[in-house]
């Protein structure tokens, strides 16, 4: 019932036909976050060829068909490309919709490539709230850790695994502990940083259809497996 009721809310509060999806009280929740633009970042720099809002928003779309078709409901951060959402409403979104597990994808510019995978490691301050809980820390890095050994079954031979790291390794969660999104989230949260858009092998293979869906199949089995759901099969491990 209470799922019924959040499943209700959240049709009436988030705008756009891929805001809620999949159907059944009882079915896990995933909120997908495609990463930009947000208060910090637009996300348009152009880089070999493409910018990582768009392709955020590419693979997040592919998930959310795959993840329905394994019989989630699926919750979307925005209900369009260019929309901008702050980090807090993000996590605020996946709390109200009691997600299972809120996944932030988003594409790296840095001298390293590769996909790679970050979990709130530690708390972080930001407008006077402190978080994540010591249980969404562990919960997370679980999450982590299975989402990314999928992963990197999935697109072994063809995107390099980078690793799974606190979010106290990033620009941001280095100043202020963990990253935005994970101090204000009250359910597991994940950031995949899918692949380097700087490095030119990288952006090549995000930028065509094959590796989108690859990219989107690999995150989809990950969540599938953390959530101890079959493809295909329904419910849920809580």
């Amino acid at each position: 019932m209470l799922r019924n009721i959040i499943a209700i809310a959240l049709i009436g509060t988030l705008s756009g036909p891929s805001a809620f999806a999949g159907a059944g009280p009882d079915r896990p929740i995933v909120c997908i976050d495609p990463g930009h633009p947000s208060e910090v970042n637009p996300g348009y720099t152009v880089q070999n060829g493409t910018n990582e809002t768009h392709i955020d928003w590419v693979v997040a779309r592919k998930l959310e068909k795959l993840l329905r078709e394994k019989g989630f409901q699926v919750v979307m951060t925005k209900s369009s490309e260019k929309q901008l959402v702050r980090n807090k409403e993000r996590a605020l979104i996946a709390n109200r919709a009691n997600a299972d597990i809120m996944v932030r994808l988003h594409c790296d510019s840095s001298t390293s490539r590769g996909f790679a995978l970050y979990y709130p490691d530690r708390t972080g301050t930001k407008e006077g709230v402190t978080g994540p809980s010591a249980e969404i820390r562990a919960r997370s890095r679980q999450a982590a850790q299975t989402i990314a050994a999928e992963m990197d079954r999935t697109l072994a031979g063809q995107v390099r695994f980078d690793g799974v790291k606190g979010d106290s390794k990033t620009y941001i969660g280095g100043k202020q502990g963990v990253l935005t999104g994970s101090i204000f989230s009250h359910v597991p949260v994940v950031t995949i940083e899918m692949v380097v858009l700087s490095n030119k092998g990288d952006a090549q293979f995000i930028k065509s259809a094959e590796g989108q869906d690859k990219m989107a199949q690999g995150i989809a089995n990950g969540i599938a497996t953390y959530l101890g759901q079959d493809a295909g099969a329904a419910g849920s491990d809580r």
